[in-house]
């Protein structure tokens, strides 16, 4: 099957951020704080995160806040998400840096977006998914700060979700989706309410999305795809069904990605690279125990010794 080409996907990862005018960085300009968050953690798996400035990181995560609500947006002078607010303290913590934070004006942003009915808004202007409330779980819970919201309403909320299949939506009634089963079940897991899930129903569902080429799809009769390698995975590994698809198949698809010459992982063989799927066939390549590579903590999306660290102080 070949080897990572680790220290190629550094150099890449190294690369993208100095090339600010090129296709995929424009692409990306509304969402820079999850590719720096992409980039920085998958430099952190391959134990290479020392590579970049964190003072210039942190400053620059920083200039992304949203000074009245508290909230972060995907760039400087960008509106304030969810979602880019999560990215923002993942990043302060791969540098151990949540010092220079208000902890609980990031936290009341996030706390306010909860609904009367358990769900979250993403910002202001209200769209509800569950990716939010797994957002919003996921960034309270890092910030020690869960009990801020309720979290009783909120996994109601995210169990009313739950589909005949054993998967989950983005609302009720919404299609099973790889996507949004990992935010769901990260959810439950992170407030310890996984006994709601079927294990066994969603695992058969889960294990399902492995095609003929070994990688893993979103949803039935779509082709594999490199960043489901991450949300099947990491949804399988959190309820204990890993076992039960080819991780030799699957760790070969993803290698079979790489661009063995200039670095980063597309999202299947021979297609353009980026940031997006180089993180995640990362991320599943460590969930999958490569050699060499840290291993990632599957709820919380971030290497084990940082997680470890906030919550153990280890």
């Amino acid at each position: 099957m070949g080897e990572l080409e680790a220290e190629k996907h550094v150099q890449y990862i190294l690369s993208v951020e100095k090339r600010k005018d090129d296709f995929e960085s424009l692409l990306m300009e509304h969402l820079r704080i999850n590719g720096a968050y992409w980039g920085l953690t998958t430099l952190d798996l391959l134990r290479k995160i020392e590579a970049v400035d964190s003072d210039e990181v942190v400053s620059w995560v920083m200039s992304c806040q949203d000074q009245d609500c508290g909230g972060f947006g995907g760039n400087v002078g960008h509106d304030a998400h969810l979602h880019y607010t999560l990215s923002a303290v993942q990043i302060l913590l791969l540098f151990d840096r949540l010092d220079i934070l208000d902890i609980d004006k990031v936290s009341d942003y996030v706390a306010g977006l909860q609904n009367e009915d358990g769900s979250f808004s993403g910002d202001i202007w209200g769209e509800v998914d569950t990716r939010f409330s797994y957002c919003a779980i996921c960034c309270l819970s890092l910030l020690h700060r869960l009990d801020k919201i309720n979290a009783e309403k909120a996994v109601d909320y995210i169990v009313s979700c739950k589909n005949l299949d054993g998967g989950f939506g983005s609302i009720p009634g919404g299609e099973s989706h790889s996507g949004q089963i990992f935010c769901c079940v990260g959810a439950l897991a992170i407030t310890g309410s996984l006994h709601h899930v079927d294990r066994d129903l969603l695992g058969w569902w889960l294990c399902e999305r492995q095609c003929k080429d070994g990688g893993l799809n979103g949803r039935p009769e779509k082709l594999a795809d490199v960043c489901y390698s991450w949300w099947v995975l990491s949804s399988l590994t959190m309820i204990d069904r890993v076992h039960w698809i080819d991780r030799e198949k699957l760790a070969a698809f993803i290698l079979n990605c790489q661009d063995r010459e200039n670095g980063g992982i597309s999202d299947r063989p021979d297609n353009a690279v980026d940031v997006f799927h180089t993180y995640f066939g990362v991320a599943g390549l460590s969930l999958l125990e490569y050699p060499g590579l840290k291993p990632i903590d599957p709820a919380y999306a971030l290497p084990v010794d940082v997680v470890n660290r906030i919550f153990f102080g280890k």
